[in-house]
């Protein structure tokens, strides 16, 4: 949940960014609390351009290939995700806005959290890797010699908005 938090931040206190659409699963709810002590409207309240979306709310904008958008990035994707995902399931506003992200080709950026992976998942990953879609794994690298946890996370926060051609100083 911390590689999300700090991608929301960073999104939110760039000039170029007109608007955020969050979104967060009932699971992404539970990790969020547990993981960070932070809840829903906490990370709405970063900024104005931050807009919490209900995620069951299937007719939101986001739904709509019609509705403009620059793309999208799950951070953190559990792997329950990305295979609903690859399997084109739009149960929730999660799945279908990254559908949505496939059939328009818009960028779509999957931070995947598992590890171990195991066949399915790498299938998966496979499979959505060829439609286009960035997987970018939460791993941090060490080449850098990060001495704190906040450098290994905004490691992976510059992957994902260099993925969108956001500029950034991390």
């Amino acid at each position: 949940s911390a590689f999300g938090v700090a991608v929301l931040k960073r999104l939110a206190a760039n000039p170029a960014v007109e608007g955020v659409t969050l979104l967060l699963s009932p699971t992404g709810k539970r990790c969020l609390v547990d993981e960070t002590g932070l809840g829903p409207k906490d990370l709405a309240a970063f900024d104005p351009k931050v807009r919490l979306q209900d995620e069951r709310d299937l007719g939101a904008a986001i739904s709509s290939g019609s509705h403009r958008q620059d793309g999208m990035a799950v951070v953190p994707c559990s792997a329950g995700a990305l295979g609903r995902i690859a399997a084109g399931i739009s149960e929730s506003l999660v799945s279908r806005a990254a559908d949505v992200c496939l059939k328009e080709r818009r960028p779509l950026v999957l931070c995947l959290r598992e590890t171990p992976l195991n066949r399915i998942h790498l299938e998966n990953m496979l499979k959505l890797s060829r439609l286009g879609v960035t997987i970018l794994p939460a791993n941090p690298g060490f080449y850098n010699r990060p001495t704190q946890v906040e450098a290994m996370v905004d490691f992976i926060v510059a992957r994902v908005l260099d993925q969108f051609g956001i500029a950034n100083d991390l």
